[in-house]
């Protein structure tokens, strides 16, 4: 039977296209079920604040009446004009092992995206590298964290054998909630004290100023990394209401000197762990499986640490995992994750592996010329 490729155009076909994965991957430990909610907001062009610099279309793969495959077409205006580049991306991408299948949907994202202008087909990006970003090629034994995508293994033949290439590994890194070698801590703990670098946690009574800060931390911390994206004033105010509700203050942290802020640590609770309660992901009565396995959390992911460039080298790292695993520590939390790194930050990654972090889940960013 012929696949037949079309856009969403109504709520009955975008309601089809967040149900697919729940049908794909039902039954499978290591995915995490979103909740159906979140996911719509995520889709929805009037209140996504991505959509302020940029557009996408949805497409479903059907076989007859069944629905088989989806993807999204992603027009990033601010990337093409912050990498002065004509990257297209994909995101979203479900499917049935059927390599007929991912080609037809690659193919249909490629043409909309051609048709734009672009000149390469990046991803897969749901929707930036802001956002789940790249495809899980190594780590399939363990669940993804929270803010993490996990795709089948049988994805990446499907991704590869449609004509991509990867152009950057994301790495994850993993360990216990324990102490961190002595003889590295003391030397960071003199660095902070000559420089006159002190910590804090965040002040929940202050939390819209304390967003300000990130706002004017975030963009310069990262700005010359690989693929990196700054975020919009808007899409900061939007990640931080999501966020806020499961914040520990305990597990962010704000360096500074001299009163200015000079980097930042977010840690967040694993939630991913409580969702998975809730295979439907649905509200009612779902939310209250979340609601009590919450409660049981003992995972966290560290997932932005970032430095002012001239306060980075100087091991003010080490200081804030070292009081990020205190803290999680008094909350119940065992273990952590840090990540993800790009595989090209040799300084970051051989820093964690002396902090005595692993490496266990890599992500791969693939790119097809059109």
């Amino acid at each position: 039977m012929p696949v037949d490729l079309a856009p969403v155009r109504d709520g009955r076909a975008l309601s089809q296209f967040i149900d697919l994965p729940y049908r794909l991957h039902v039954g499978q430990p290591m995915w995490t079920p979103p909740l159906r909610r979140d996911v719509a907001a995520l889709l929805d062009r009037a209140r996504n604040p991505f959509f302020e610099h940029a557009e996408a279309e949805y497409f479903l793969a059907r076989r007859g009446d069944e629905v088989v495959g989806r993807i999204a077409a992603i027009h990033n205006r601010l990337h093409n004009e912050v990498h002065e580049d004509k990257v297209g991306f994909f995101g979203f991408f479900e499917t049935a092992d059927d390599a007929e299948v991912a080609r037809a949907l690659f193919d249909a994202a490629a043409g909309w995206l051609r048709s734009r202008g672009l000149d390469t087909l990046r991803g897969p990006a749901s929707f930036s590298v802001n956002d789940e970003f790249g495809l899980l090629v190594k780590g399939f034994a363990k669940p993804a964290t929270i803010m993490n995508p996990y795709n089948p293994q049988y994805y990446v033949p499907l991704v590869e054998d449609a004509g991509f290439k990867g152009v950057m590994d994301l790495v994850q890194f993993e360990r216990a909630c324990s102490v961190l070698p002595a003889r590295l801590l003391r030397g960071a703990q003199a660095m902070a004290k000559r420089n006159g670098v002190t910590v804090r946690t965040l002040d929940m009574k202050r939390f819209k100023q304390e967003v300000e800060v990130i706002k004017e931390l975030y963009n310069a911390a990262w700005e010359k990394n690989w693929g990196h994206l700054p975020m919009t004033a808007h899409e900061i105010d939007n990640l931080a209401a999501q966020l806020k509700p499961i914040v520990v203050p305990d597990l962010v942290l704000f360096a500074e000197h001299e009163g200015k802020t000079i980097g930042f640590a977010v840690a967040l609770p694993d939630l991913n762990v409580a969702l998975r309660a809730n295979p439907s992901g649905r509200m009612f009565p779902g939310i209250l499986k979340v609601l009590l396995a919450a409660r049981k959390v003992d995972r966290c992911r560290i997932a932005l640490l970032g430095l002012l460039p001239s306060w980075q080298g100087k091991a003010l790292d080490v200081i804030l995992y070292e009081r990020i695993w205190s803290n999680a520590k008094k909350r119940g939390i065992r273990w952590g994750e840090g990540g993800w790194i790009l595989e090209s930050n040799h300084a970051m990654a051989n820093g964690l592996v002396r902090m005595g972090f692993e490496p266990y889940m890599t992500y791969r960013v693939y790119d097809r010329p059109l």
